[in-house]
């Protein structure tokens, strides 16, 4: 498994455990000042289904991740991010040993809600597109 240049511009993101210990290991983009940062993810075998492409369970959580982490990053102090609703469109096969980024808009940011769109590459390649709607608890 070769380490993707870009991928040097990442650390691991160390979300808090649980579930997102399964998905990943999650990455983040280092050095950037602006909101917000790049998720990155490495397809590992445990990411694979049967047809030997990654399952589209983790492209949907990792379009999640990568969007609500962005609204959870654009707001001090940070908020409890809840998803609403999550659309995710399958455009590309990923494979093993894919590195893969998202590059991620936030559409609206109000009070109680926020609105996102988002795609997930592989290099420039679009693999996915993805658009959510997020509930905010501010604390």
């Amino acid at each position: 498994m070769g380490k993707n240049p870009a991928e040097n511009d990442f650390e691991p993101a160390n979300f808090s455990p649980g579930f997102l210990d399964h998905g990943g290991p999650y990455y983040l983009s280092v050095g950037e000042e602006t909101v917000p940062r790049t998720i990155g993810l490495r397809i590992l075998p445990h990411h694979i289904n049967y047809q030997n492409v990654a399952h589209g369970g983790v492209l949907t959580t990792l379009a999640d991740v990568a969007l609500s982490h962005a609204v959870y990053n654009a707001l001090r102090p940070h908020p409890n991010v809840a998803t609403i609703s999550l659309n995710t469109n399958f455009l590309r096969a990923v494979k093993i040993d894919d590195w893969l980024e998202c590059d991620v808009t936030i559409e609206r940011l109000g009070g109680r809600t926020a609105y996102t769109s988002g795609r997930i590459r592989r290099d420039q390649e679009v693999v996915a597109t993805m658009s959510g709607v997020f509930s905010l608890q501010r604390n």
